[in-house]
């Protein structure tokens, strides 16, 4: 037998899978369940990197798997093709963004085929095309008529030099910009929006159903940051040179959940159970308070300067990086505990955000680990009124228990107690536990009309505005006379116009602004003069969607058809990074509740089921970088190796969730398995069909690695997969003869993991 040469016999198949069609997939088979595998399409950077290949040649195991299983398997792709990276990757080339993306959209497609991977070419999209982004502009028109795109001016990321709004992921941890290293600023814009935080509640009761790993479901739930609690409302006075005299605050849009203060604002909290030991109050530096000039604070300029300053900072830089908590006392007023009538200081401080809550929050600091922090460095008082069970006699609860006057030392020399307990120093709820006290306490507020039980969240509405040309453009236009105006469905696709300068225009504006000929157009409603939206939609619009496409991804006449979208959705299984946990599966699934409410579709989540994978380090073990110089070209190691051993490798190195470094010696060894496989055809008995190996335990061992490959890829244990089939191939090895029928149970195991030599072999 020749030897074994898997340049010639991977190229040779490629090539007859292309031609073929195979994988190209019907919406019926019969006898067949349809089952849709995803991962996450690409961004079409101009090459495939090894991390590509961890994403996409791994789960082909499962695709072929599930073929010969009997099912009637869907593995597409697309291109996540606008954004940041190709429009600048444009300026820096002086190229047109289409032209580099497109060229690498047709760089990569070459280089998906040297993956082996049972891609279905035929349902390929590209959030460029028109034909696709067409029906991304026609659900923000729906999302207009029911008021989830809304208009509205926002505190936003800015970058100085760039001149744009930057996306959360677009600022570095040392709150710069990922491009220019500039400082990031934080600056009030008009922004189109989408309503993302009428879904709150759902978004996180409707995950508990859904095979995702429980840290996924996590880290959704922590990004929504549902609290249920209490607002409170807290008099304010102003104490200076003047006297004591209430004062009333502007109407104000800036004012958090647009309430109107007059003589008070409100603070939310989960702890109620805590205002006994509340000490101060902190505003954020937003707060619509600073808005009243009326307001005589005595340091107003100390205070505008350290508002000025946290304005430069990011809010991740405010309220995670920062580990030196910093404030102002606002001299000259007080705030009055509704429970003690006590006046208390108010500060500003900037790990208060105004995007969560009211903007405002009580301090406990002997009940919370950051106020404890505050009120140390400022000298504040700290108050215990939450202890846990003890028993000392010091303090005697209704049932007996008492407090040990330890743990109140304990709490003021050495941190703040945060858990549930019993509750001291709180007048006539002394005695109670935690949960009942919160609940007497809401039920007094309610009825004295100082406050009421509430949810907050974390989750604030999602900005898709982009000042940047390389997006979808947005469909709406703006008339002197009738205002924002939609764009009519029937003059969809609004084509993103070429432009020979797409450098951001500068103060908010987008490069589109200088396409006049593009921008001015008559009105839809009264035919006037108008002018086109010329901000672009953030490339999360383009992702939240483009799964639905792949089941009639080229019908012009909606964005799918109901029949098939019923064939084909929801995604039985969902593979990706962990760093899409948040942000893209949340958006995902806001899309698709939309959809569902509108009676578009009949499922109200995307993908049932979810995987996430690890990412590939280097040889070093560290992140792959060009600087490091430690990258893995796929290309040179399937030249060097073939494209079975590194597919193999890749999912030989360790479980799929976790990350691993790439180790040579690591795809040399499973190049040598392929090799003692493709020998092994030396052993078979001519013309011998004949089931049993003449030893009964590798007979016996060879039908517990086929049921230990069945379960381990079920579970996505490809690594102990391939470790089974190892075994079993070194004790077929010692064999002097092995049956044809023998043999074929082997190549049927391993072609999941090594298509193109299964093929040669069978």
């Amino acid at each position: 037998m020749e030897k074994y040469d898997p340049k010639s016999i991977e190229h040779k198949w490629q090539q007859r899978w292309r031609e073929s069609g195979i994988y190209e997939v019907k919406d019926a088979a019969e006898g067949k369940e349809n089952h849709m595998l995803l991962t996450e399409f690409p961004y079409p950077s101009g090459n495939l990197h090894i991390g590509h290949w961890y994403a996409f040649a791994v789960p082909d195991i499962l695709a072929r798997f599930l073929r010969l299983r009997g099912k009637n398997v869907m593995y597409p792709m697309g291109f996540d093709a606008f954004g940041l990276p190709a429009e600048n990757a444009a300026i820096k080339h002086g190229l047109n963004p289409r032209a580099w993306t497109e060229k690498n959209i047709a760089h990569m497609t070459e280089q998906f085929a040297t993956m082996g991977a049972s891609i279905d070419w035929s349902r390929q999209v590209s959030t460029i095309d028109p034909d696709y982004y067409k029906w991304t502009q026609w659900i923000f028109l729906k999302m207009f008529e029911k008021g989830l795109a809304y208009r509205k001016e926002v505190t936003v990321n800015w970058c100085p030099s760039c001149k744009t709004v930057l996306a959360n992921e677009q600022v570095t941890n040392e709150g710069r910009c990922e491009r220019c290293e500039t400082e990031v600023v934080q600056k009030n814009l008009e922004q189109w929006l989408y309503k993302i935080t009428d879904y709150a509640d759902r978004l996180i009761d409707d995950i508990e159903n859904l095979d995702w790993p429980e840290s996924t479901k996590l880290a959704q739930k922590n990004w929504i940051g549902r609290s249920e609690g209490a607002t409170i409302k807290f008099e304010i006075k102003i104490s200076n040179s003047d006297g004591i005299s209430n004062f009333q605050f502007p109407i104000s849009k800036q004012s958090p959940n647009d309430q109107i203060s007059k003589n008070y604002f409100e603070v939310f909290t989960t702890r109620l159970d805590t205002i006994f030991g509340c000490t101060y109050c902190v505003v954020a530096p937003e707060h619509p308070i600073f808005e009243n000039r009326e307001l005589r604070i005595e340091n107003r300029e100390e205070v505008e300067k350290y508002i000025s300053d946290a304005k430069k900072k990011t809010n991740l830089e405010r309220t995670e990086l920062q580990k030196d908590k910093t404030g102002v006392e606002l001299k000259g007023i007080k705030a009055v505990n509704p429970f003690t009538n006590e006046e208390v200081p108010v500060f500003v401080a900037d790990y208060v955000l105004a995007t969560y809550g009211t903007g405002a929050v009580m301090a406990v600091p002997a009940h919370d680990e950051r106020d404890w922090e505050f009120a140390k460095k400022y000298k504040l008082p700290i108050k215990p009124v939450v202890l846990p069970r003890s028993g000392s006699k010091e303090v005697v609860f209704d049932d007996g228990e008492s407090v040990n006057p330890e743990e109140i030392k304990k709490i003021l020399d050495n941190g703040a107690f945060t858990g549930d307990g019993r509750l001291i120093n709180s007048d006539d709820y002394s005695g109670m536990n935690s949960q009942k006290a919160r609940e007497e306490m809401a039920k007094w507020l309610e009825e004295n009309k100082l406050g009421k039980k509430e949810k907050k969240y974390r989750l604030h509405d999602w900005v898709i505005s982009r000042q940047r040309y390389w997006g979808v453009p947005i469909p709406v236009v703006h008339c002197e006379k009738c205002g924002v105006v939609p764009v009519p469905e029937k003059d969809l696709p609004i084509e993103l116009p070429d432009l020979k300068d797409f450098l951001p225009a500068g103060d908010g504006k987008s490069p589109l602004a200088k396409a006049e000929v593009w921008v001015n157009v008559k009105c839809p409603q009264c035919g006037g003069d108008a002018k086109r939206e010329t901000d672009t939609m953030d490339t999360f619009v383009d992702s939240s969607w483009y799964f639905i496409r792949y089941a009639d991804p080229k019908n012009e006449n909606k964005f799918a058809d109901e029949a098939k979208m019923k064939k084909w959705l929801p995604v039985p299984m969902y593979i990706g990074g962990a760093e899409h946990n948040t942000m893209h599966l949340l958006y995902s699934r806001f899309f698709t509740k939309v959809l569902f409410d509108l009676g578009l579709v009949n499922f109200s989540e995307p993908f049932t089921g979810r995987r996430n994978h690890g990412i590939i380090l280097g040889p070093d073990n560290q992140k792959m970088s060009k600087s490091r110089g430690n990258v893995v070209d796929p290309d040179a190691e399937v030249k060097k190796y073939g494209a079975d051993s590194v597919r193999m490798y890749l999912a030989f190195m360790g479980p799929y969730d976790q990350n691993a470094s790439w180790q040579m010696q690591g795809v040399t060894g499973t190049r040598r398995f392929l090799e003692k496989v493709y020998n092994l055809s030396e052993k078979l008995k001519a013309k011998s069909e004949k089931p049993l190996l003449k030893n009964n335990n590798l007979e016996n061992l060879l039908h517990k690695t086929i049921k230990k490959v069945t379960e381990d890829i079920e579970n996505f244990r490809f690594n102990t997969a391939i470790s089974a089939m190892m075994i079993l191939v070194n004790e077929m090895e010692k064999e002097e003869n092995i049956p044809i029928a023998s043999f074929k149970l082997l190549i049927t195991i391993l072609s999941p993991f090594a298509p193109h030599v299964a093929e040669e072999l069978w």
